[in-house]
C-alpha cells in the first residue's frame, strides 16, 4: 500500500535510506554517507512524499519535486521484490514525474530507471552538493 509520509515517519525514513545506501552505493566515502545522513531530513519537507507499507511496516519512500524524482529508497530487506517499481509507476501517475538524476557509479539504479523507461539526457562531474560523484540526468 502505498501511503503520504507524515513527519513522524522520518526516523523509520532514515533507517530505510542507510539500510538502501549501504547496500547500491559501495563507492560512497564513509564521510560522505555520514554528511548526506546528517543532511538528509532537511531535504523531506521540501519534497513530496510517498511510502511502501507491507504488514504494517514502512519499508519503501519515494521523494517529488516538480516532476523530479529526488529520492527513492527500499530498505534493504525488501529489495527486489517490486516496491521500487511501483513507488516510480505511482510518482510517474500521480504526481507527473518525468525526470531522475542517478549516481552513475550505482550501476543497478542506473538499469533500473532504464528499464522503466528513462534516457540518459546527459551527466555531471559532481552531485548536488558538489562532491565528486557523476550523476546521469535522466527523463522519459
Amino acid at each position: 500500500m502505498i501511503r503520504e509520509i507524515t513527519v513522524t515517519d522520518y526516523p523509520r525514513l532514515i533507517e530505510i535510506w542507510e539500510s538502501a545506501v549501504r547496500n547500491t552505493h559501495d563507492f560512497l566515502k564513509e564521510e560522505d554517507f555520514a554528511y548526506y545522513k546528517k543532511q538528509l531530513p532537511g531535504y523531506f519537507p521540501h519534497v513530496t512524499l510517498s511510502g511502501f507499507e507491507q504488514e504494517g511496516i514502512l519499508v519503501g519512500f519515494a521523494g517529488v519535486a516538480e516532476g523530479n524524482l529526488e529520492m527513492l529508497f527500499v530498505d534493504n530487506n525488501y529489495r527486489s521484490t517490486g516496491i521500487g517499481k511501483k513507488l516510480i509507476e505511482y510518482a510517474i501517475s500521480h504526481l507527473q514525474v518525468t525526470k531522475v538524476d542517478v549516481n552513475e557509479q550505482n550501476s543497478q539504479a542506473v538499469g533500473f530507471y532504464r528499464h522503466m523507461g528513462f534516457n540518459i539526457l546527459n551527466r555531471s562531474e559532481q552531485d548536488g552538493e558538489g562532491k565528486e560523484y557523476p550523476v546521469l540526468h535522466m527523463q522519459l
